[in-house]
């Protein structure tokens, strides 16, 4: 791991033990933590800021280690994630799906991709995706996928 991406592991850690203490934030169990996987900064920094404006704690990740190291210390109510990362030419993302999975299967998985085939699409969904969007997206549909999950049972599964 980088120098770069162990301080971002570090003062996420930092940043959730503050939030932790924060009696000002309300009971922990009331906390929507969503967490945005992509590797293109641009959505990182817009989901971000616009799910922050909505009620939600936000952590963002732009390579799999990172998030890796962020779904083991923080439990997410949604994880909206795109399933290549870099230049690699294997959906990442599916590995990430599986890890939330196991660890939190409560966790609602949205994927929001460009390179989605059927069989991708349907592989992620075996995986424990929720819901399959395609690139690009307005926020605000990617919002009423969110909602919908989180307001929904876990057998519901969306298509857009």
């Amino acid at each position: 791991m980088t120098a770069i991406g162990t301080l971002k592991r570090v003062s996420g850690r930092l940043l959730k033990l503050l939030r932790g203490r924060d009696s000002a934030t309300g009971d922990a169990s009331d906390v929507k933590n969503l967490l945005v996987v992509d590797d293109e900064e641009s959505i990182c920094f817009s989901m971000s800021e616009y799910f922050s404006q909505h009620g939600f704690r936000v952590d963002t990740a732009r390579e799999m280690e990172e998030a890796e190291g962020l779904i083991k210390i923080t439990d997410y109510k949604v994880i909206i994630q795109d399933l290549r990362l870099g230049l690699t030419r294997r959906p990442d993302g599916l590995e990430i799906i599986r890890l939330v999975h196991k660890r939190n299967p409560d966790t609602r998985i949205v994927v929001l991709t460009s390179y989605g085939s059927a069989e991708v699409e349907e592989e992620a969904r075996r995986a424990g995706a929720d819901a399959f969007l395609r690139k690009p997206k307005p926020l605000s549909q990617v919002a009423q996928v969110v909602q919908g999950l989180i307001e929904s049972p876990r057998t519901r599964t969306v298509r857009a």
